[in-house]
């Protein structure tokens, strides 16, 4: 298949922009698909990085987040306050504690995403069977692209 007369004119730097603006507006509007709940954006990504990662010293989570510790120690108090993280004594360093979800924060999880993705199969339904391949072509050229 050759490239679309308009991506041939793009340079590499204008394909960037326009990519970068697409995929920021699309995780955007993802992240607003989520159920009804008491949990924040910052609570919801907190609770996300740790079902990632499995666990993670607070000084990890928040160095994920891109918080300081102390905005994280409020996140992750109000996380434990509704029983969805959970804080174990570190294996090998007394003075450290690791954080992971608990079954509940599993189960929050796992709803968020289910939101998520039903969000976005709608979106997707409305869309050609041509247009559909196109977005598996470049979802995985994008997994490419991230992973450099």
């Amino acid at each position: 298949m050759g490239r679309s007369v308009a991506a041939e004119r793009e340079t590499p730097e204008q394909l960037a922009k326009l990519l970068r603006e697409a995929i920021t507006r699309l995780n955007r509007r993802v992240r607003q698909a989520r159920p009804v709940g008491d949990l924040t954006f910052s609570q919801l990504s907190a609770l996300t990085s740790l079902q990632l990662a499995g666990a993670l010293t607070p000084r990890e989570l928040a160095d994920t987040e891109r918080v300081q510790p102390p905005t994280m120690t409020k996140i992750v108090g109000k996380l434990e306050e509704q029983g969805l993280v959970a804080r174990t004594p570190h294996p090998t360093d007394r003075r450290q504690v690791i954080l992971a979800p608990t079954e509940q924060g599993r189960a929050v999880y796992a709803q968020f995403e289910r939101a998520r993705n039903e969000w976005l199969a709608t979106q997707l339904a409305e869309l050609t069977p041509d247009e559909r391949d196109t977005l598996d072509r470049a979802a995985r050229i994008l997994q490419q692209v991230a992973r450099g």
